[in-house]
């Protein structure tokens, strides 16, 4: 443990568009270039705070599940095992790029860690009856048509949608709290976290995908995260969005973003699971939660930049 452990936790949720930007096809090239302005704006927090990354899969569980279906030789995994590889995947090249960023800033070298994250969800949750969760990449509506798969339509296009239960506990928050006290920079909860129920004392993996923003406030209340900011490719949260009265929040206090959700003003497919997660987190003892573009990420932690959800008035 070093001396600096009284810093402030920061918990930085990022998209899936953190490593595939519209109209990308994916490639690794891609995703490295795309994860440069994130992990080196993380670096110039690292000093000040201790830091916790979680991440999206929806793009890469997506491509996964579309290589095996093209491929019937080879046997299909479950949707847990699919983000069980892509937490693997993804927090690889996380650690890379933040590692490379930190040592261009010189300084003592920091320990990170990709920890291979469970979450807790309810067997009878009634979301595996109705699937909502987007995963992949976004179709016209003629080219969804052509799929045997639930689909959704959102402002970018239409996605498949896969079931999405309830967090309840991150299973290694014990794990994940103890290597923050040691000065580790954790990179966990990829995806989400892979779905399982308890049986007794054994865990069983459960074909779902999570919500990582829902996730992500779930451990954020679970650890003591003071910050958590949600990292996405809008500037914030608006009402109106897509519209000619468009307009960007700076603050939302709870009441008022309720009162908005309750209108329909966060759809479920976009920026509604990340105005939730906001809510849980502030409603549930965290001290700030922000929303903002990849971009701004060290903007947003200094207050100048995102929505931040608030528990007092806006």
């Amino acid at each position: 443990m070093t001396g600096r452990d009284n810093r402030p936790i920061l918990l930085v949720a990022l998209g899936g568009n953190a490593l595939i930007r519209q109209g990308q096809r994916g490639t690794c090239e891609e995703q490295f270039a795309n994860l440069g302005r994130p992990m080196q704006q993380i670096a110039h927090l690292a000093d000040r705070y201790r830091i916790i990354i979680t991440h999206g899969n929806g793009p890469q569980v997506g491509n996964l599940l579309m290589q095996q279906e093209c491929c019937p030789e080879v046997p299909a995994m479950p949707l847990e095992i699919l983000v069980a590889q892509t937490q693997g995947q993804i927090g690889y090249m996380i650690e890379s790029t933040l590692e490379s960023e930190l040592l261009a800033l010189g300084g003592e070298k920091r320990c990170l860690v990709s920890l291979i994250s469970y979450v807790q969800v309810a067997e009878d949750d009634p979301a595996f009856r109705n699937p909502t969760k987007p995963i992949g990449p976004y179709y016209t509506g003629e080219e969804a048509a052509r799929f045997p798969w639930p689909m959704v339509s959102t402002p970018r296009g239409h996605r498949r949608v896969v079931a999405s239960p309830e967090p309840l506990t991150v299973v290694e928050k014990d794990e994940i709290s103890r290597l923050v006290a040691m000065d580790f920079i954790v990179v966990c909860c990829g995806g989400g976290g892979i779905p399982v129920t308890r049986e007794g004392r054994a865990f069983h993996g459960i074909d779902a995908v999570i919500d990582k923003d829902l996730a992500s406030a779930c451990l954020g209340l679970e650890v003591g995260v003071d910050t958590l900011v949600i990292a996405t490719d809008v500037p914030g949260v608006a009402t109106g969005f897509g519209t000619a009265s468009e307009v960007f929040q700076k603050r939302l206090d709870v009441a008022l973003a309720e009162r908005l959700q309750a209108a329909g003003e966060f759809p479920p497919g976009s920026m509604g699971p990340k105005v939730e997660a906001a809510l849980r987190f502030v409603r549930g003892g965290g001290k700030r939660a922000v929303i903002c573009h990849l971009d701004e990420i060290e903007s947003a932690v200094g207050g100048t930049a995102g929505t931040e959800i608030t528990g007092g008035t806006a």
